[in-house]
């Protein structure tokens, strides 16, 4: 049998109603018990002839008054601490089970200013309008629920642990059923309740720092951080829909996920994305001890962003990024084959469209048909970007020359900003985060500096180069493609110096001659890319790029177009998904 130390009294105006304590200074009520609270003083007693002690509405529900809406909880702190210990919650489930549990309410209905106990059972675990569970007596005899019972804690009668609050009561005392308000449903309106209420896969540290997290959401208008959008991405497609009744707040979405959805990761990947939109600093810093679920289990990787990185909304570019990734790496199991993953990413939340293992001349048809599919994991406003990463002898493919699809003959590069990135330097951390410090520096400047690289510096030293772009060149641009040695060689000098922007023609002049000649075409290359970049932020040449291809593909000027072949690698790693290493060799 439980205490009655913790029942309590609520008196507002000439309401009188009931509650429990949940914390040494706060009381858990229904929020038409001190409707009244703008004008008429409460009180809280917890023994019979004890002085009231004086309370105030810290939290409300947003109940409006009618009998059928949601919302009817109120949050009261006292004026001061109570001596008591506070009551315990069972877990949501304890509520039901063949045979029925006896639920006990302690309620202070008329006459009865000591409070009696009325008898009750749950009809079933179904919520009535998403929010209440139907009450039926226990007896066809004993004390009905009756006005003064309305914010009484229901708890089991074995154990006295709480699984609800009376939210409605008979006016006629012939009637003999009532709602109840699951302690669950309770913790949507008051996420420090959350804390207090058993789920099997968190403890209460881990969901103490998610509501920190969520409280300290300090970006307002921000649609990708809406609690169905966040939500949606933290399930994925396969996962739990989004509640017919809707989320009214981020901490409704992210209770929703502790309190109802089985898969431990998904919270993870809620707080990644969200964090990635929080101006607070330390509450991103406080993500990166988020536990990977249950024991490390599941969740989402966590997120390495160095001191002082921009967040994507505090970035340069106006939106961020959502990267359709395709990556081409060798298989391990011949010279010709390679393993292919195609990913779409909203924030940081991946989604892999397809992955699969194949020979060279498998790949093109498969690329394009799943970034076609990856397409649907974005949202209609996305800021879509296609990289592809590439084992660093294919990175002067012609991926943006593939026609788009079977039925399109338009070249993919026509079709949305793209660019390619090396493979060995996605998974160096050493040149990632040599990568990161650079685009730290070009955000701080006014300009970008272009390093040229024409057909005249062949000859040039790889290692001096490597040394020389780290500390002074923030773009470079090669007169011809890194097919001759000569050029090869520099084209790996300058990935090696982790340089963030690297353009190129993929055809025109080979760069063997040694010397620059009058009709050099890498040479104009160059001085027509040194006109177009003056004054660009390099965060923002993908879509410069872009925009200069789709001029060169409608070009109807018998000489190609000299962008026609532009090439550009480009490398992000605050606006790009951090890399994946294959860690094992997926020979077979």
């Amino acid at each position: 049998m439980t205490s009655a130390s913790w029942h309590a009294r609520i008196t507002c105006g000439r309401e009188t109603g009931a509650g429990f304590l949940v914390t040494e200074r706060h009381v858990l009520t229904c929020a038409h018990v001190v409707g009244r609270s703008g004008t008429d003083p409460v009180g809280v007693s917890f023994a019979p002839g004890e002085a009231a002690i004086p309370a105030r509405v810290v939290a409300h529900g947003g109940w409006d008054g009618r009998e059928t809406d949601p919302g009817d909880v109120a949050v009261l702190e006292l004026d001061r601490d109570v001596p008591m210990k506070p009551a315990e919650f069972a877990a949501p489930s304890d509520a039901y089970g063949d045979p029925p549990r006896r639920l006990l309410a302690y309620g202070f209905p008329k006459r009865y200013d000591e409070g009696t106990i009325a008898e009750y059972r749950a009809t079933a675990d179904q919520l009535i309008a998403g929010e209440w569970v139907q009450l039926e007596a226990w007896a066809a005899h004993g004390q009905p629920l009756v006005p003064g019972f309305s914010g009484a804690a229901l708890t089991l009668a074995d154990t006295g642990r709480v699984v609800g609050m009376v939210s409605a009561a008979a006016r006629d005392p012939g009637i003999r059923n009532g709602r109840m308000l699951p302690a669950h449903i309770m913790a949507r309106y008051w996420p420090r309740l959350g804390e207090l209420i058993p789920t099997p896969e968190y403890g209460r540290p881990e969901k103490e720092r998610l509501r920190e997290l969520v409280a300290g959401y300090g970006v307002s208008e921000v649609p990708e951080c809406g609690p169905e959008r966040l939500y949606r991405d933290a399930v994925g497609p396969f996962g739990p829909p989004v509640p017919s009744r809707g989320f009214a707040s981020l901490w409704d979405a992210a209770w929703y996920l502790l309190s109802e959805v089985p898969d431990t990761g998904a919270v993870a990947r809620f707080a990644a994305r969200l964090a990635d939109f929080t101006e607070d600093a330390p509450t991103r810093g406080a993500l990166r001890t988020w536990p990977r679920g249950p024991h490390g289990r599941g969740g989402a990787p966590p997120v390495h962003a160095p001191a002082g990185r921009p967040t994507p909304t505090s970035a340069p570019a106006a939106r961020p990024w959502s990267p359709i990734l395709v990556e081409i790496a060798p298989s391990g199991s011949g010279d010709h084959r390679f393993l292919v993953e195609v990913s779409a990413y909203n924030g940081r939340h991946r989604r892999v469209v397809g992955s699969r293992p194949l020979p060279a001349d498998g790949v093109r048809a498969y690329v394009l048909e799943r970034i076609d599919e990856a397409y649907h994991e974005l949202e209609p406003d996305a800021r879509e970007l296609i990289a592809f990463v590439l084992p660093r002898r294919w990175l002067n493919t012609d991926v943006a020359h593939w026609k788009r699809s079977a039925d399109d003959d338009s070249p993919l590069g026509s079709f949305a900003p793209l660019v390619v990135m090396d493979l060995e330097r996605r998974r160096s951390g050493g040149l990632q985060h040599k990568l990161l410090k650079k685009w730290q520096h070009l955000d701080a400047q006014p300009t970008a500096r272009l390093h040229r690289i024409g057909c005249g510096a062949i000859g040039q030293d790889p290692v001096r180069l490597t040394i020389g772009l780290r500390r002074g060149a923030d773009m470079v641009g090669f007169a011809s493609p890194p097919r001759a040695d000569g050029t090869r060689r520099l084209f790996q000098a300058s990935l090696n110096a982790a340089v963030p922007v690297m353009l190129w023609p993929r055809t025109g002049c080979r760069g063997e001659r040694g010397g620059v000649h009058e009709d050099c075409s890498g040479a104009a290359f160059l001085d027509r890319l040194a006109e177009h970049l003056a004054d660009l932020p390099p965060s923002e040449l993908p879509t410069y790029i872009h925009e200069l291809r789709e001029t060169a593909y409608a070009s109807d000027s018998p000489e190609p177009h000299w962008a026609y072949d532009l090439a550009l690698l480009w490398e992000d790693p605050r606006c790009l998904p951090d890399p994946v290493g294959y860690l094992h060799s997926p020979v077979g």
